[in-house]
């Protein structure tokens, strides 16, 4: 018989709180009366008033580094969310040609979507509950490359899918010392945000921040272990890599 995730009292821990589906997260989890512990980090959080604290930045490792040991007393977590990560690099939407492509535009998107989330993977997922518990970063469907059907949005493409790779890897890395450990890719479906504003005209099914977050818990209370990682979307069907 399957096992529901999150099904006793659990604390949780969400990254990129001060976005739409962040705060999303923030606020189901607020909501759940399982939910003995919310913690959050964020840029609009700002920095310690003593100077302690810098102001979270995934362009800055060592602000990584003290949000985690910031939230590490009230850990350990049965469940931390990533929700960083952007479309926009410094205003500038993403590439529809190769002609388009700026040197100083890629490496910006690979620092925020891919190594960034890769540092804070790193100093967070030491904070995870031993046992069944759960990493969730969110990722993109046109993150996958088998699912790459149109082209175009390189720089978003690609840093998705480097970070999709950094999250395999751990996954393979971290289970061995704790087999239930989950990590996941999710696919939040194309959410009404100032971001997503521009690309909304044609999509079929636009969800707002909180159905997607609760299509996406649900996913999560599903899941099984398995060896590595996984990639799957809001109603729970997987996405290739």
């Amino acid at each position: 018989m399957s096992k529901k995730n999150l099904t006793q009292p659990y604390k949780a821990l969400v990254i990129g709180s001060g976005g739409a589906i962040g705060a999303a997260w923030l606020a189901a989890f607020n909501a759940d009366p399982l939910c003995l512990q919310q913690a959050s980090v964020s840029r609009s959080l700002g920095p310690a008033a003593d100077g302690t604290i810098p102001c979270f930045d995934l362009a800055d490792p060592l602000s990584i580094a003290a949000h985690a040991d910031r939230v590490r007393a009230d850990g350990p977590y049965d469940i931390i969310v990533d929700a960083t990560g952007t479309l926009y690099i410094d205003g500038i939407g993403p590439e529809k040609s190769l002609a388009g492509l700026q040197h100083a535009h890629l490496l910006r998107a690979f620092e925020i979507n891919t190594i960034g989330p890769a540092l804070v993977l790193k100093h967070f997922a030491p904070l995870l509950a031993p046992g069944r518990s759960l990493y969730a970063k969110l990722s993109a469907r046109v993150g996958s490359i088998g699912d790459n059907r149109k082209g175009g949005w390189y720089g978003y493409r690609a840093s998705k899918a480097a970070m999709n790779m950094l999250l395999q890897t751990a996954a393979l890395e971290l289970q061995r010392k704790q087999p239930q450990l989950m990590l996941v890719a999710l696919q939040p479906g194309t959410v009404n945000s100032r971001l997503s504003a521009p690309f909304q005209a044609n999509v079929e099914h636009l969800l707002e921040p909180d159905q997607s977050v609760a299509g996406m818990l649900r996913v999560l209370q599903e899941l099984e272990p398995v060896s590595g990682a996984q990639f799957v979307d809001y109603q729970g069907q997987p996405i290739p890599w």
